[in-house]
């Protein structure tokens, strides 16, 4: 199983790479650099998650469906080569936009229209695998390898492009990103020889077909699978959707050069994954909600303590906040996607886990867009400092609501629900 779980990892790895220059590096030149609205760039930025709605739609269609004798496979890599795609063209966004506007905004929906197609396929068909290959027991320890190694590649990644882009010209931006894409392909390729075993001749003939209002229902008929569908929303908006902002935060705050800001990532990223391993030692020995918990717990004072260093304009502070944001990130992460994993049920693993990352992309769209317009709104009537500062505090807010939903959400309440006879003929309601 440890081979699984590498290869797995490997996957995980090949996506996460592709989203590091996109979301950090190319942000940060067009928001500064090249001062483009931060609305506009978050909108591009967020264009991705306007697909989610497909994840649930795959996994349930993967779940009775193989192609050539594999559910998820051709799903990944299809979701890999398109985000290769988009990684590799997302360059050329910031130059058309800085020369000719409207040119600038058709090759960003190109770009970032492709990686997001990709996003959606690849992540649900991987994390559906990743549950089926993992088995009940086995999540946590899955989970805890597949987010370790992502990190470490995302940290990685971060200090290979900060290098490559040192100093800043057009074309080493071009070749960092063109490097990043090859090297993911070839992750993913390797993640993904031997690891799926084929499906049996007919395993599909007893799996439900659901409709795509009947994939809905399946959720909003089952109260903790609604309760945890919103939590995911919250909480990910906020510790995701500061992704667009920190790094152009950071240069205005603080007046750091690209290669500092890209190192932002890095410096969280580390402490992500200190949180992860600590997580994964704590697997079984408390639990995940509290784990969780304390995980949300620690973003929240990471935003208060970066909102701190912005209005006194202490550097020192504001690594300090980011130090929390990774910690509380990691342990997040791991007790959450462990919950989330066993928000599942037999021969619909596809379909819940195709809703959660439905939330997952919701979040990352609302937190990225909210993030840009408040930045702008504020910033117009104030300065640029304070829009960033309103956006932290705002996502702080986000992260103390979800922190109040958590207590909500009960496992076994959900399995019982579930299972009763009478639940497909609620979502068969539902659906009408």
């Amino acid at each position: 199983m440890l081979r699984k779980r590498l290869q797995l990892g490997l996957i995980h790895v090949a996506v996460a790479m592709t989203l590091v220059p996109i979301n950090s590096t190319l942000n940060r030149v067009m928001i500064y650099e090249l001062a483009i609205s931060a609305t506009v760039v978050a909108i591009l930025a967020s264009l991705p998650y306007v697909f989610s709605p497909i994840q649930v739609a795959i996994g349930s269609y993967s779940d009775r469906h193989p192609l050539f004798g594999l559910r998820r496979s051709p799903y990944i890599l299809a979701g890999l080569l398109l985000c290769v795609l988009g990684l590799m063209i997302a360059p050329q966004v910031a130059f058309s936009m800085s020369s000719n506007f409207w040119l600038g905004v058709l090759v960003g929906l190109l770009a970032f229209g492709a990686w997001g197609m990709g996003y959606n396929l690849a992540s649900v068909s991987y994390l559906s695998l990743a549950s089926e290959l993992s088995g009940d027991e086995g999540h946590g320890k899955t989970i805890a390898v597949m987010w370790f190694m992502m990190i470490v590649s995302i940290i990685l990644t971060a200090i290979a492009v900060g290098q490559m882009v040192d100093p800043y010209t057009p074309q080493a931006l071009v070749q960092a990103f063109r490097a990043v894409g090859l090297v993911a392909l070839a992750l993913g390729l390797v993640g993904l020889i031997g690891l799926e075993p084929r499906a049996r001749a007919g395993s599909d003939s007893r799996a439900e077909t659901f409709t795509l209002k009947e994939m809905a229902g399946a959720i909003l008929s089952n109260r903790t699978a609604t309760t945890f569908f919103w939590y995911l929303l919250l909480l990910l908006a906020a510790i995701l959707g500061q992704d667009v902002l920190l790094e152009p935060f950071g240069a205005q705050a603080f007046g750091l050069s690209v290669r500092q800001t890209t190192r932002i990532t890095s410096l969280w990223g580390t402490f992500v994954l200190l949180a992860i391993l600590i997580a994964g030692a704590l697997e079984g020995r408390i639990a995940k909600r509290k784990v969780a918990q304390a995980g949300n717990l620690g973003a929240l004072a990471g935003f208060l303590v970066i909102l701190l260093s912005g209005i006194i304009r202490n550097p020192s502070v504001f690594y300090s906040g980011v130090t929390l944001l990774g910690l509380g990130t990691g342990l997040s992460t791991v007790a959450n996607l462990s919950l989330m994993f066993d928000l599942t049920l037999p021969g619909s693993v596809g379909l819940f886990i195709g809703a959660w990352g439905f939330s997952n992309a919701i979040s990352r769209l609302v937190g990225s867009v909210l993030g840009g317009v408040v930045r702008d709104l504020v910033a117009g009537l104030s300065d640029a400092l304070t829009g960033y500062l309103a956006v932290f505090g705002i996502e702080a807010g986000l992260l103390l609501a979800a922190t109040l939903l958590l207590s909500r959400i009960d496992v076994a309440a959900f399995r019982r629900q579930a299972q009763e006879p009478e639940f497909l003929e609620r979502v068969a309601i539902a659906a009408e």
